[in-house]
């Protein structure tokens, strides 16, 4: 029980750090929609292929709202609902076993 404690412990950990890099990602997102970026950069090619799988079936699933873009706001919500319900559960039933 020892080790499946320390490997929830850090379980949560993991799912807190990529929550909040794929929060901040979809941000980077939402920034260079502002701007017009080269749309052969390799950084903005990496953030548009990282974030377009997880924010085009919210984008289909919305009505048009006349060019009003709420996918990545739905986004980092859903993700922050999911970071701050299972990281600490996680965490606690890890520390549980220790």
């Amino acid at each position: 029980m020892f080790v499946l404690g320390h490997f929830l412990d850090s379980l949560s950990l993991v799912i807190h750090t990529v929550a909040t890099l794929i929060i901040w990602i979809v941000v980077a997102r939402a920034v260079l929609s502002w701007v017009s970026p080269d749309p052969n950069n390799p950084i903005v090619r990496a953030i548009y292929q990282i974030t377009e799988p997880l924010i085009s079936p919210i984008r289909c699933r919305l009505p048009y709202l006349g060019g009003l873009d709420l996918a990545p706001i739905i986004l980092i919500v859903s993700v922050m609902f999911l970071d701050n319900f299972f990281t600490p559960m996680l965490k606690d039933i890890g520390q549980s076993m220790l």
